[in-house]
C-alpha cells in the first residue's frame, strides 16, 4: 500500500515540476481618469443609467423603439446566441458529474472444434455454442483536484454573460438607430415645408418680375433668373420626397416590418433640444456600457483558459466502478446474487511525452489573455473617448445653433426689405433673389443643426451605455 502512495506523490511531483498556478488578473485597468476632459465635479449620475422610457420623451419614438426592440431581426438572433450560450452553460455545469453509462449486451459464438475454447466448451459445458448474456451500469468520475473543471465552469458562465452583454450592446445600436432615423425623417419633413414656402415665395417674386417685364421696367434676362430660382427651389420637393420613402423604409426595416408609412405625431420644430445632459464619471462606463462589459467578460474567459491548459499538466484522478448481472445462460441471467458482479478501479494519469504540447498550450493561453487585458484597456479608452467626443460636440452645436438662429433672423428681415425695396424700384431682382435663396439655405441649415443636436444627445446616450435598460 505504500508502494502506491509513494508513486502517487512522485507523480505529482512530476507535474508539478516548473508548473506553477497562474494569478488571475483582477483589474489590468488602475488609471482611469476621474473625469472626462472639459468637464469638472461632475457627480457619479449618467444618463447613460436612464431606462429608455425615461430618455425619449416623445411618445411616437417610444412606439417606434418598442416595436424595432420586439421584431428586430438582430435583437432576435442575439437572443438565439443567448439561449445558445444558456444550453452550454448548463452542459459546463455538469462537469464533475460522474458519467453513468448502462449496457446491455447478448453475445453468442462458435468455436472451432480443434481450438481451445471449442474443446473447452464440449468437454465442460456440453455445448458447441458459448452464450454470454450482460447486463451492466458503468460510472466513471473524474476528481477535480487542480480546478480544470471549475475553471471550464467560469468560461461558460462568462460566455454566456457575454452573449447577454452582446445583445445589450445591439439593443443599444439599434435604439440610437430608430431614435436618429426618426431625427432625421423629420429633418426631411422640415426641409420639405420649408421648400415649399420657398417655392410660394419665388413664385409670387416671379409674378413680380414678369408684370415688370411687361411694363418694360426689367428685361427678359429677370425673368428667366428669376424663373430658374423657382425651379431650382422646386427641384427639392422630389428630392425631399424621395429621401422621406428611403428614410421610412429604414425605419420600417428596423422595427422588423416591410416597408410602409411611419406615423410620426410631432415635428421638428416640436421637438425640444436637451440641454443639460448628466454623463457620470468614468469608472461608470466598465458596470454600464455593455460592449466594455463583453470584452471584461472576454478577458474572464481567457483567464479561465489559462487555469485549464495550466491543470491539463497536472496528474488526473478517475475513479471507475462497474456493476450488473452476467451469465452463460440466459434462464440463468437474472439468477440473484449468482449473477451479480461489480468492478472498482482507479487510475492517474499524468502528461509526460506530450509535454511540449500542454507547455505550449498554456504558453498560448497566457498569450491570448494579454492579449485580452489590452482589448479591455482599448475598449475602456475608446469608450472615455467617445463620450469626450459626443459632449464636445453637443456644446459647440449649441453655439452654432444660437448663432444660426441669429442668422436666419436677420435673413427674414433681408427678404421683407428686399420685397419691400423692390416694388418701390429701389432695389433690382437679383437683390430679391438673393435674399430669398440665403433664407432658403439658412432655414434647411438651421433645420439640420436641430437635427444634429437630437443626434448628439442619443450618441451621449449611447456612448454612456444608455439603450438596453
Amino acid at each position: 500500500m505504500k508502494s502506491y502512495i509513494y508513486s502517487f506523490f512522485i507523480l505529482l511531483l512530476l507535474g508539478s515540476y516548473g508548473c506553477s498556478i497562474p494569478r488571475s488578473v483582477i483589474n489590468p485597468i488602475q488609471d482611469t481618469p476621474s473625469q472626462y476632459r472639459g468637464l469638472a465635479n461632475a457627480d457619479t449620475s449618467s444618463i447613460g443609467k436612464l431606462p429608455i422610457k425615461d430618455f425619449f420623451a416623445n411618445q411616437s419614438i417610444k412606439q417606434l423603439l418598442d416595436s424595432a426592440i420586439e421584431r428586430n431581426i438582430d435583437l432576435q438572433i442575439a437572443l438565439k446566441n443567448i439561449d445558445a450560450a444558456n444550453l452550454l452553460l448548463k452542459r459546463a455545469r455538469m462537469g464533475n458529474l460522474p458519467q453513468l453509462n448502462l449496457q446491455v449486451t447478448a453475445n453468442s459464438s462458435r468455436p472451432s472444434e480443434n481450438s481451445l475454447n471449442g474443446l473447452s466448451a464440449s468437454q465442460f459445458l456440453r455445448t458447441s455454442h458459448i452464450e454470454d448474456f450482460n447486463a451492466n451500469l458503468a460510472l466513471t468520475w473524474e476528481a477535480d483536484i487542480w480546478g480544470k473543471i471549475s475553471k471550464q465552469k467560469e468560461a461558460a458562465y462568462a460566455t454566456y454573460l457575454q452573449t447577454e452583454e452582446a445583445k445589450k450592446a445591439v439593443q443599444t445600436r439599434v435604439v440610437a438607430m430608430v431614435a436618429t432615423g426618426f431625427y432625421q425623417l423629420l429633418l426631411l419633413d422640415a426641409q420639405l415645408v420649408i421648400a415649399k414656402k420657398n417655392v410660394l415665395l419665388t413664385d409670387s417674386t416671379l409674378k413680380m418680375v414678369s408684370k415688370q417685364f411687361d411694363a418694360g421696367q426689367v428685361t427678359l434676362l429677370a425673368v428667366q433668373q428669376t424663373e430658374a430660382q423657382l425651379l431650382s427651389a422646386s427641384q427639392l420637393i422630389p428630392q425631399l420626397t424621395q429621401a422621406i420613402s428611403v428614410q421610412e423604409n429604414a425605419l420600417s426595416e428596423l422595427t422588423g416590418k416591410f416597408p410602409t408609412a411611419i406615423e410620426r405625431k410631432t415635428t421638428l420644430a416640436e421637438l425640444e433640444i436637451p440641454t443639460q445632459l448628466a454623463v457620470g464619471v468614468p469608472a461608470t462606463l466598465l458596470a454600464v456600457r455593455p460592449d466594455v462589459r463583453s470584452v471584461e467578460l472576454g478577458l474572464k474567459i481567457a483567464n479561465a483558459k489559462v487555469g485549464v491548459a495550466n491543470a491539463s499538466m497536472y496528474p488526473s484522478l478517475t475513479i471507475t466502478a462497474t456493476g450488473g448481472l452476467n451469465s452463460f445462460k440466459a434462464s440463468n441471467w437474472f439468477n440473484i446474487p449468482a449473477s451479480l458482479f461489480g468492478v472498482v478501479g482507479g487510475g492517474i494519469v499524468q502528461p509526460i511525452f506530450n509535454r511540449r504540447e500542454l507547455r505550449t498550450q498554456f504558453e498560448l493561453a497566457k498569450v491570448e489573455r494579454e492579449k485580452s487585458v489590452l482589448l479591455f484597456r482599448q475598449s475602456v479608452i475608446q469608450a472615455v473617448v467617445e463620450v469626450a467626443n459626443e459632449q464636445s460636440k453637443l456644446e459647440n452645436l449649441q453655439t452654432e445653433f444660437g448663432i444660426a438662429q441669429n442668422r436666419v433672423k436677420t435673413l427674414k428681415s433681408a427678404v421683407k426689405n428686399a420685397d419691400l425695396l423692390f416694388k418701390s424700384g429701389m432695389a433690382n431682382y437679383l437683390e430679391v433673389i438673393t435674399a430669398q435663396s440665403n433664407l432658403l439655405q439658412g432655414e434647411l441649415d438651421l433645420a439640420s443643426l436641430k437635427t444634429a443636436q437630437l443626434n448628439a444627445s442619443v450618441g451621449l446616450y449611447r456612448a454612456l451605455g444608455g439603450g438596453w435598460q
